[in-house]
């Protein structure tokens, strides 16, 4: 089958080549998907596409004429897709519905330890002659209380590790788990978590419903000074109310790797031009502040089982076997 995989770096390019074995006629296009770039697809039944691409309907619809009858998404979210026009069409719609929760769990501990210990201005101090240690106080993670929005596969990773850490770990979840609860987890209605918090680690997907979820009333019922971390979805945290907790106290660290406005901006070199995003720009002021490129799932054992994954969802689709394809619901 010829697979049109857009967004392609170095890395896809190796880890999807190493998993097709020359299965699949993969055409391998730098460009991210949209209006502009639809085109490239022509005479593929497949496209293969990652969180920025943009699936909405016009885009949708120009596949469909195009002849693509399926789209592997080789990530977890797919809140980029216009789902209804996608059904309406009859286009099937595939993910990798786990990669490595253990690779973006280890990355928010990565983020809590920088951001407490301010390991990145140590780094930078001590490159520069810096011996002092003004400024780089932090707390024991010990007996401090982490809430943990989401605890699916990531989230309960994240959970045991900071249990593991001597954490209290409290959670908020739909669907509680009664295995995280039986090893310690308390579930909680989200305006008692918020009051509780010393850090807020976010792990559930992104939805209308939860959109801008981490809003300024919602600052407001949480610790003076505390740590707000985001690994997964970007538009779940309005970015300027963030802002203005920052400004005030309100949030005493911010670890990101996701951003609402990534799209375009994420997994690109801009380093010889001026950033256009001020809202962004803002947020690199701050000292308190850690942001990684949507960094979280690069890790061998996560591409691997990305590259693996979607290879056997085209397969399994070219195949008629769509009850072994990962199916978005």
């Amino acid at each position: 089958m010829k697979v049109a995989v857009y967004s392609t770096k170095p890395y896809d390019r190796e880890y999807l080549t190493r998993a097709n074995q020359g299965k699949h006629q993969l055409l391998f296009l730098e460009a991210s998907l949209t209006t502009d770039t639809v085109m490239l697809a022509q005479n593929c039944r497949t496209v293969c596409c990652f969180v920025n691409d943009q699936l909405h309907a016009e885009v949708l619809k120009r596949l469909w004429d195009q002849g693509v009858r399926f789209i592997a998404l080789r990530c977890t979210g797919f809140n980029q897709v216009d789902l209804p026009t996608a059904r309406a069409l009859g286009l099937v719609i595939a993910r990798v519905p786990e990669y490595s929760p253990h690779a973006i769990a280890e990355h928010t501990l990565g983020l809590i330890l920088m951001l407490n210990r301010h390991l990145h201005r140590a780094h930078y101090r001590i490159r520069e002659n810096d011996y002092s240690l003004n400024g780089l106080l932090g707390f024991d993670l010990v007996g401090k209380t982490v809430a943990i929005l989401g605890t699916g596969a990531i989230g309960s990773v994240f959970a045991r590790i900071m249990l593991g850490m001597g954490c209290r770990v409290i959670a908020y979840d739909p669907c509680p788990s009664d295995d995280l609860a039986e090893q310690g987890v308390v579930y909680k209605a989200l305006d008692e978590l918020w009051a509780s918090a010393d850090i807020v680690s976010l792990h559930c997907p992104l939805t209308p419903v939860n959109y801008h979820m981490i809003d300024q009333t919602v600052l407001e019922q949480m610790k003076q000074g505390v740590m707000l971390i985001n690994t997964s979805r970007g538009a779940l945290v309005d970015t300027r109310a963030v802002i203005a907790g920052l400004k005030s106290g309100q949030i005493g660290y911010l670890g990101l790797d996701v951003y609402e406005e990534e799209g375009g901006l994420f997994f690109e070199d801009y380093s010889l031009q001026l950033l256009q995003d001020d809202v962004f720009a803002r947020l690199l002021t701050f000292p308190n502040v850690v942001i990684t490129g949507h960094q979280a799932f690069f890790t061998h054992e996560a591409l691997t089982t990305i590259g693996d994954t979607t290879i056997a969802n085209i397969s399994h689709y070219e195949q008629d076997q769509l009850a072994q394809v990962h199916l978005v619901d």
